[in-house]
């Protein structure tokens, strides 16, 4: 089967379904609403991230023909380290490697601004599927810990770019 070369298949033995040609755009504050409405989709919640105030703030969606139907959105953590804040796929399109691919696009174009390193945070009890592809991407656990709010474990997740 030929994977058009915009589309990261999914590693092989991995159950899933097709992958899916997938448009990601970097979108600016305008597009919130676009955000605010998958955010809810995915997380059944309001809050996306605590600030968009942050330096180098990247938001990526990905459109499936036109419709979002995933997002990124990231922020320098330091001088050296790019955060992957918040990140989703609607549930309809998951398995199709668009996680992957916006994990990608972000860490391409972080490293293209400078960053040495890429980070991400996820709890593993909530979004197993983040754990996974953190692992199968050659991520490194790097911090445990319990966050209240969510009552749940909290995983840091690194990687060199």
């Amino acid at each position: 089967m030929a994977v058009s070369p915009d589309i990261r298949p999914s590693p092989p033995n991995r159950p899933g379904l097709e992958p899916v040609p997938v448009r990601i755009e970097v979108v600016g504050l305008e597009a919130l609403d676009v955000l605010a409405r998958l955010n809810m989709a995915v997380f059944r919640e309001q809050r996306i991230i605590n600030s968009f105030d942050r330096l180098d703030l990247m938001i990526l969606l990905a459109y499936v023909d036109e419709a979002a139907v995933g997002f990124k959105v990231g922020y320098r953590e330091s001088r050296f380290t790019f955060y992957s804040a918040k990140g989703g796929v609607l549930p309809a399109y998951r398995r199709r490697g668009i996680a992957r691919q916006l994990l990608y696009e972000m860490m391409d174009r972080a490293r293209a601004r400078g960053y040495t390193h890429f980070a991400f945070d996820t709890f593993p009890n909530m979004h197993p599927g983040m754990t996974i592809l953190g692992l199968n991407e050659g991520f490194r656990v790097m911090k445990a810990d319990y966050n209240p709010t969510y009552r749940d474990y909290r995983l840091r997740f690194e990687k060199k770019l």
